[in-house]
């Protein structure tokens, strides 16, 4: 074994740990990981994750299935439509320059870094009920297209979409994305075969360190508070998706991108290290005390 392909499966553990505490971030990670360390083009890497991402996904559903937290009739039917989105998402991206998909998929990480930071709100009402059949349609539609072009938006999407707009609550949300995303990410890997290949030794490597990781996710979910973990990834993700642009933006945009993230990263660590009240600490504490008190 490589050693580029050592440090490629050790971080694909990342990929699944993301998903079986968060229900979502898989192939935030998992794009960068193939294009940067894999070294594979940006059109492959995005169908491996669709496969990767598919494939860890559906082993993790079955946990939460077995806990009775997937609606099955609101996820198959969101599914189905994710996977049609997918599909049209797929054959569009094989058309489309590397350059211009990997842009799209880092601004959808900064959307999704800012979306984590900035937490859910607290007033979605929950119900037990299935969610209407056309409004299930139209949101799976969205957002399998996008998933399926970008490789990208899968848990981040669908939870939001299942517990802000649907009024799921999150562990059934989080368990019924899963059985969405497993099923719109091999229709979007459907798509995207019909004008790439993969190498699927590799593929397989990643993918089974990411089921390894979803089972280590599952073990630790309701050890860590989900605000800290929440936002401390969305932090992550954020910086993964400025360096992403500053590699593919052409300059001197990329050079003046990085200069203004990198004078905002410095005072970010100033506000926390030096300001008592520094509103990036004092926003978690009182999200994690909602996120407790839902867990019991």
């Amino acid at each position: 074994m490589t050693l580029t392909l050592a440090l490629t499966v050790l971080l694909s553990v990342l990929i699944g740990l993301s998903l079986g505490l968060l229900g979502g971030g898989g192939s935030i990670l998992t794009v960068p990981i193939l294009t940067y360390v894999a070294g594979m083009n940006p059109k492959e890497a995005i169908a491996a994750s669709l496969f990767v991402v598919g494939a860890t996904s559906a082993v993790s559903a079955v946990t939460h299935a077995r806990k009775k937290r997937v609606k099955w009739r609101t996820g198959l039917l969101f599914g189905a439509a994710g996977m049609a989105g997918a599909f049209g998402g797929g054959l569009l991206g094989g058309h489309i320059p590397g350059t211009i998909l990997m842009i799209a998929f880092a601004l959808m990480m900064v959307a999704t870094s800012l979306a984590m930071i900035r937490g859910r709100k607290n007033h979605t009402v929950t119900h037990e009920g299935e969610l209407p059949v056309l409004k299930v349609i139209f949101e799976g539609l969205v957002v399998g297209l996008v998933t399926g072009l970008v490789g990208a938006g899968g848990g981040f999407l669908v939870v939001p979409a299942l517990a802000l707009l649907g009024g799921l609550s999150m562990p059934v949300a989080v368990g019924t994305s899963l059985v969405v995303i497993a099923m719109k990410s091999f229709a979007g890997l459907g798509g995207y075969l019909t004008t790439v290949s993969l190498d699927w030794v590799l593929v397989g490597a990643v993918t089974i360190a990411a089921i390894f990781g979803s089972f280590l996710g599952a073990r630790l979910s309701g050890r860590i508070p989900e605000a800290a973990l929440r936002q401390g990834f969305g932090y992550f993700v954020l910086v993964m998706g400025v360096f992403v642009l500053v590699q593919e933006l052409p300059s001197p945009a990329n050079l003046i991108l990085g200069l203004v993230a990198s004078v905002i990263a410095v005072a970010l660590v100033l506000c926390w290290f030096v300001v008592p009240a520094c509103p990036l600490r004092t926003r978690i504490a009182p999200s994690a005390e909602t996120d407790r008190a839902e867990m019991r």
